[in-house]
């Protein structure tokens, strides 16, 4: 089967009452859609993945990363911004689509995977919770109890055969509901499978200060270093860029000590190991490779494991070159690699005061201090 995962991230969020849009405001150098994304990106079943976004909030949206992802503007009403993202879905031959909020960021990946599973001998698949506090109904100036038995609370996302909500959605375009399974309770079974209580709604403040304190709670500090000698007839790379120099780092790979801290740190951060239990220096394949390649496969295994970056400080250690010129090029380029935020990037040049092989000009030192973020 095809699914595709619509997140709706057109709301205003006039409830939340901020400046920033809540599905932009960021915790651990993600923003809440972000998180959406790549927990959905990590399901081998998901082949499409669409953001509906509202055009006063294009300037939100062009700050993050969303490699691979189909952008669709949204429309007045939720109803109208599904429907937009379904009318785009409809000519990729699409099986099952899962539509989901961007106010609920704290979807368990097991939660997706059960929903998808679900999904493959059932038309429609809908989370939901039983309801354990009293429910109350208010007539007049009296409260009367009610059955909370009767009742359950829905989340997303929730999981359709793509043709049949399609349909449905073509032929309602003019009426505004909350969710997508209102459309379809009536003409079709539903399969309504238990929920987590951690896929709570970002509806207020508070909620977000609460999710925030959810992640605070989970972060992890590694620490990296990487010390290489200068030698002639080199070319010199530092947080890979290439710098005009009369001598290169000696290596087995291209000698970037900057950049092999920061993997370092990154492994030593997530519990992984070390750089040298990857790349041995003793294997032919990595003989004067690329670090921005090694760099690179560590970022995808964390991310494979569930960690993310949430901020680098590098100090680069050396005479010369005078650091305060390329800084701003290495975190760019060190931005571009890990998908992280350059605002979370700091790189500072630091000297030996003449002393030993880095003050004599005869080696290049990093140091690195990372924090990540375990997202489950």
């Amino acid at each position: 089967m095809r699914f595709a995962f619509i997140i709706l991230a057109a709301g205003q969020s006039s409830r939340f009452k901020a400046v920033i849009p809540k599905q932009y405001l960021n915790i651990a150098g993600k923003s809440l859609l972000e998180i959406s994304i790549l927990k959905a990106k990590k399901i081998k079943e998901i082949n499409d993945i669409i953001v509906v976004y509202n055009k006063k909030q294009k300037r939100f949206l062009d700050k993050i990363n969303l490699h691979k992802v189909i952008k669709i503007q949204g429309g007045k009403t939720r109803q109208a911004s599904t429907y937009n993202a379904l009318r785009y879905l409809n000519n990729k031959k699409i099986d099952q689509v899962l539509i989901h909020d961007a106010s609920r960021p704290n979807i368990s990946i097991n939660l997706i995977k059960k929903i998808i599973k679900e999904s493959k001998k059932n038309r429609t698949v809908i989370p939901y919770l039983k309801v354990e506090d009293s429910l109350k109904f208010k007539k007049n100036s009296y409260y009367i109890n009610q059955k909370r038995e009767k009742f359950i609370l829905t989340q997303t996302p929730q999981s359709f055969r793509f043709k049949d909500i399609y349909k449905i959605h073509h032929s309602n375009r003019s009426i505004s509901l909350s969710d997508d399974m209102s459309l379809l309770e009536k003409s079709t079974k539903i399969k309504l499978i238990l929920a987590d209580k951690s896929n709570f709604k970002i509806t207020t403040k508070e909620d977000f200060y609460n999710f925030k304190k959810f992640f605070i709670s989970k972060s992890y500090v590694g620490i990296g270093f990487d010390i290489h000698p200068l030698v002639k007839n080199r070319k010199l790379i530092l947080g890979g860029i290439s710098i005009p120099f009369g001598m290169g780092l000696a290596g087995h790979s291209d000698g970037d000590v900057v950049l092999h801290a920061v993997t370092d740190a990154i492994l030593g951060a997530s519990g992984l190991g070390s750089i040298g239990e990857y790349f041995s220096d003793k294997s032919k394949k990595y003989k004067n490779i690329d670090s921005k390649i090694l760099l690179k496969n560590i970022i995808n295994l964390i991310v494979k494991n569930n960690y993310y970056l949430n901020n680098l400080d590098i100090n680069i250690i050396c005479e010369q070159p005078k650091i305060s010129k390329i800084k701003n090029k290495i975190i760019d380029k060190i931005s571009s690699i890990t998908e992280l935020d350059k605002n979370r990037i700091n790189v500072k040049g630091k000297t030996a005061e003449k002393l030993g092989i880095i003050g004599n000009q005869k080696a290049i030192a990093s140091e690195v201090i990372v924090s990540l973020i375990k997202y489950d």
